[in-house]
């Protein structure tokens, strides 16, 4: 199979290592991809969002399938563009994608399907913020409706910093808090069947202790020994296939990743937002722990084979990734400081590079968050603490990490 992938950060470096190691793979390129991404891929020069670009390389390169990661091509219709030349493409076409464009269609179809979900107002005037946040209360959960890279959400008791965010953005949904925690469950789809991966959880906050701004992601890991036996199977459902038979009654069959963010709370399992396609950081320690190769798996939801697929087969003992933010991220992160002491790739700890590049021979941050730091080991303190000894050898003026991604697991195990 000759494999092309769309992005340039960890996940997609996660998506490139797994399908590398997938012995079905011949070529696998990568667009425009990133310096670690380029050790197992060939790159190309081509802006993700731009479909006619994209299906034009796709075409060039004889795919087998493309796999296309960020969120932003999946809602400007890249997927449609490359399958309109006939080339079998892993996500979701543009319309079913507005379950991550756009929060007030996803609560529309959550309401639709059934699921369960916080109540929500989608306000787009000062007047109906303030009524909204009035009639909820503290803490305020105020989300800019279109795509904002993990970043658009405010959680807060100021009802004035709350406000003020409202009136940042076009339009937000204001909701009820949801108490409990958060779980990352993703379902490979293929327009009709669905099948769970195994469960994760990630780190928003930007600093220990879960404080300081919302990110895209800080750290994760996966398995969640503290989760319900039978929370995978009930989120499927209750919430997966729900949505996956209202979209398709709805002329929109989803094909990719349905990413459900869910808090559990004291009356179960609830919706806290819908994305369009692997979540990042997750996506590094739940490909970690699949056994089944990646590229057939993928092609399968593409061409509506998954009822036929074999189960998946997942590896034992657990994955932690730990993110190296460059200075100042998330607000207006520094680029261009250069990485040192980079690990070599041990059988329990490598690195995944997410916002990196070249200057000359120099490898240099390119992005907020650079590189994931992942561990693996028979548990989660074994896998904590691999990832946390290889980051100790990492160099780079002004980056930060928290001390604490997966510490409480740690400590109920």
């Amino acid at each position: 199979m000759r494999v092309l992938v769309i992005g340039s950060g960890g996940r997609e470096h996660a998506l490139c290592r797994a399908l590398r190691l997938d012995p079905a793979v011949s070529e696998l390129h990568c667009a425009p991809g990133n310096a670690g991404i380029a050790e197992v891929a060939t790159l190309h020069s081509v802006t993700p969002t731009d479909g006619a670009a994209v299906s034009a390389l796709a075409v060039r390169l004889g795919a087998d399938l493309v796999v296309i990661g960020p969120e932003a091509p999946l809602v400007a219709g890249v997927a449609d563009a490359v399958r309109a030349e006939g080339v079998p493409c892993f996500g979701p076409s543009k319309e079913p994608a507005a379950i991550e464009g756009s929060k007030a269609f996803a609560k529309d179809v959550m309401v639709a399907a059934g699921v369960p979900t916080a109540r929500s107002f989608t306000c787009a005037t000062d007047d109906e913020a303030a009524a909204a946040l009035d009639a909820f209360g503290p803490p305020y959960v105020v989300k800019d409706d279109g795509l904002a890279a993990g970043k658009g959400v405010v959680v807060t008791s100021d009802r004035d910093e709350a406000l003020a965010h409202a009136r940042a953005c076009e339009r937000v949904v204001i909701e009820e808090y949801l108490d409990g925690p958060e779980v990352s469950l993703f379902a490979l789809c293929d327009g009709a069947a669905a099948v769970p991966l195994q469960p994760a959880q990630d780190f928003k906050r930007a600093y220990d202790g879960d404080e300081g701004p919302n990110t895209g992601g800080m750290g994760a890991y996966t398995p969640l020994p503290w989760a319900p036996g039978d929370l995978t199977e009930q989120v499927m459902a209750e919430v997966v296939r729900p949505t996956v038979a209202e979209l398709a009654r709805r002329g929109m069959p989803y094909n990719g990743v349905l990413y459900a963010g869910l808090a559990l709370t004291k009356a179960g399992p609830r919706v806290i937002e819908f994305n369009a396609r692997f979540g990042d950081p997750e996506t590094q320690v739940v490909l970690d722990r699949l056994a089944t190769p990646l590229a057939g798996l993928l092609l399968a939801c593409a061409t509506g084979d998954l009822a036929a697929h074999e189960p998946l087969r997942w590896r034992g003992g657990a994955a932690v990734t730990v993110v190296v933010a460059a200075e100042n991220y998330p607000a207006d992160p520094v680029k261009g400081d250069a990485i040192e002491g980079l690990p070599p790739a041990t059988p329990n700890a490598y690195v995944l590079h997410a916002g990196t590049a070249f200057d000359g021979d120099r490898l240099v941050s390119n992005g907020g968050r650079v590189l994931n730091v992942v561990g693996t080991g028979a548990d989660i303190a074994e896998a904590r603490a691999a990832a946390y000894g290889a980051l100790k050898r990492i160099s780079m003026r002004g980056s930060h990490h928290r001390s604490d991604i997966a510490l409480s697991a740690v400590a109920e195990a």
